[in-house]
């Protein structure tokens, strides 16, 4: 797979937690490290993600976006 994103990590699914729109896939890209990423529920079915499935994380840096975990 090429791509022009130069931000790509490795890693393994987690999680996945499925709306009805949306779902939210966690990403555990090494070194106690994860990554959540919300996608369409029909990408997560598209691609048939399941829990332990290898994934490259691909980050463009007009996409990035901030949270913070409340309590």
């Amino acid at each position: 797979m090429e791509l022009s994103a130069r931000n790509q990590l490795s890693g393994s699914v987690t999680a996945i937690t499925l709306g009805e729109v949306m779902a939210d896939v966690t990403v555990d890209i090494g070194n106690g490290q994860t990554i959540a990423a919300a996608i369409t529920r029909g990408s997560v079915e598209r691609l048939g993600l399941q829990i332990g499935d290898d994934v490259v994380v691909i980050i463009k840096a007009t996409d990035v976006m901030v949270g913070k975990r409340t309590g």
